[in-house]
């Protein structure tokens, strides 16, 4: 096959998996199934009779592909919105994977003889949720949902990843080596868990650093940038003993909680990048799996789902909350949203190259329960909003400024989205009598359902979402000048008002 031939191929595969995006988006489908669809069907037992049956390489462009999902992740994520909710979804992200994980090995147990080990490795691999399919869905189908849902159920997704990682690894290290003790393995998880963090912690604070004060000649530099971080974050802190996932995506949320330069462009790019990464790892998803094989696992992956979706989700979103105001109205949605993603599809292949022996084939087992939990959750989410009545019937609000605004802001300057407090002294203030630094532009104010276009004499208000333009070295004066309460700085009038 020729160079010019492969890359047709290529272009047409991505211009394909493009417009199954929109497909999905339109009818509800989620657009994991149609990329894992459209992966089969290149496959060798479909009409792109692509043969592919290489679990080493599937789990490394897996492993690549989950790296910078994750890290996309954490970098979009509002600080402001999940800091009210974290307790209860990392409650969700721990015990809940390990309450799932439970659950389902015991169903497999008892039910088709799996060695008890083995079959919380396959509930602990089928544990982790996929946040992203479900809100694609709701974006899609007009659906909004209660202000505190959406972070919850985005935080949990980011952080059941690396505790479903670890279970499952966790799990084989048991079958694999008889000799290793549970205590072993709480020592492994410490571990994994504090360098994985302290990992992350680290590498986003390099990386802050990196990007406001190296002064990088080219912008496009700066994405490289973070590209290099990402593949750092998960590789030094993986080589140390701890879990690189946990590490890059509290990289990607350091930086979220952050400003500095090309903010706005970086966090698109990494978007972008992000929907790449999945259509990669769909498709290479869809040509490990032979349909003929995953048809023989029917009855046991049916049933095995049903044990997930009706038993096991539940019973862990209830345990996880037990201590927490959530209505059993929201209780009920996010037992239902536990939609299940590519994670457990990758961490699949983990035994089937330890050559873990099971009853039932694990990666086949796997791929089924996923396939009908996204078929059956994925397409019955706004159904589920109505019916629980968690969707959010106030007027929409622009939830980021920087997600509106495509401002080519000039060398040097960054983008700073400031929320007003209630008792800020800048309140009642005209912009210009602010006395904010010189060269900082206030480029936009959306105030409710509002946007309004600022003028010198425009009056600030309580709860205002004000974005300006801003030199890296002023950011925290700036924000002192919006935010803080009886502030008074003596410095010159900015040159302009946009």
């Amino acid at each position: 096959m020729s160079l010019e031939l492969l890359l047709t191929i290529v272009a047409g595969i991505l211009m394909t998996s493009i417009l199954a995006s929109k497909v999905s988006a339109r009818s509800g489908v989620p657009a994991l199934l149609l990329f894992l669809g459209l992966g089969m069907a290149l496959g060798s037992e479909g009409f792109g009779r692509i043969a592919f049956d290489d679990a080493q390489l599937t789990q490394s462009v897996g492993v690549v592909a989950l790296i910078f999902i994750l890290f996309a992740g954490g970098l979009d994520t509002r600080w402001r919105d999940v800091k009210p909710v974290m307790g209860v979804s990392l409650s969700l992200a721990t015990v809940g994977v390990a309450v799932t994980a439970v659950v389902v090995g015991l169903f497999l147990h008892f039910a088709f003889g799996f060695d008890l080990a083995a079959g919380v490795m396959v509930g602990a691999t089928i544990g982790s949720t996929d946040a992203a399919a479900v809100l694609a869905v709701l974006r899609g189908r007009g659906v909004r949902l209660l202000p505190r849902l959406k972070p919850i159920l985005e935080l949990e997704s980011g952080a059941n990843d690396p505790m479903a990682i670890f279970l499952s690894l966790g799990m084989i290290r048991l079958i694999t080596q008889p000799g290793t003790s549970f205590f072993d393995l709480m020592i492994m998880l410490i571990l994994q868990m504090t360098l994985g963090f302290l990992g992350g912690w680290l590498f986003g604070r390099v990386t802050l650093i990196a990007l406001n004060r190296l002064r990088l000649e080219y912008d496009g530099l700066y994405p490289v940038l973070t590209i290099t971080a990402v593949l750092a974050s998960y590789s030094l802190t993986a080589l140390v003993g701890g879990s690189g996932f946990l590490a890059v995506y509290v990289t990607g949320l350091m930086l979220a909680r952050s400003d500095f330069i090309h903010k706005t462009s970086l966090v698109n790019f990494h978007e972008g990048l992000g929907w790449l990464m999945q259509i990669l790892m769909f498709l290479t998803l869809g040509l490990q799996v032979f349909p003929s094989e995953i048809v023989s696992v029917a009855g046991s992956g049916l049933l095995t789902a049903t044990v997930l979706v009706v038993i096991a989700r539940p019973l862990s979103v209830w345990i996880s909350t037990l201590r927490t105001p959530m209505t059993w109205r929201e209780r009920a949605f996010i037992s239902w949203v536990g939609l299940r993603g590519a994670t457990p599809i990758v961490l699949a292949t983990f035994p089937l190259l330890a050559g873990v022996q099971t009853p039932i084939p694990v990666f086949d087992l796997v791929f089924f329960v996923v396939l009908v939990s996204v078929a059956l959750q994925g397409t019955t989410l706004p159904l589920a909003a109505k019916l629980l009545r968690v969707n959010d019937p106030a007027p929409e609000r622009m939830t980021s400024l920087m997600k509106q605004v495509r401002l080519g802001t000039g060398f040097g300057q960054m983008l700073l989205e400031v929320t007003i407090p209630a008792n800020a002294d800048a309140v009642g203030r005209q912009i210009i009598d602010l006395r904010l630094p010189m060269g900082t532009l206030v480029v936009m104010i959306m105030r409710g359902s509002e946007m309004v276009a600022p003028k010198g004499s425009t009056v600030i208000e309580a709860d205002d979402d004000v974005l300006v333009s801003v030199e890296p070295h002023n950011r925290q004066l700036v924000r002192a000048s919006l935010t803080a309460a009886n502030f008074h700085h003596e410095g010159p009038v900015p040159a302009e008002t946009a």
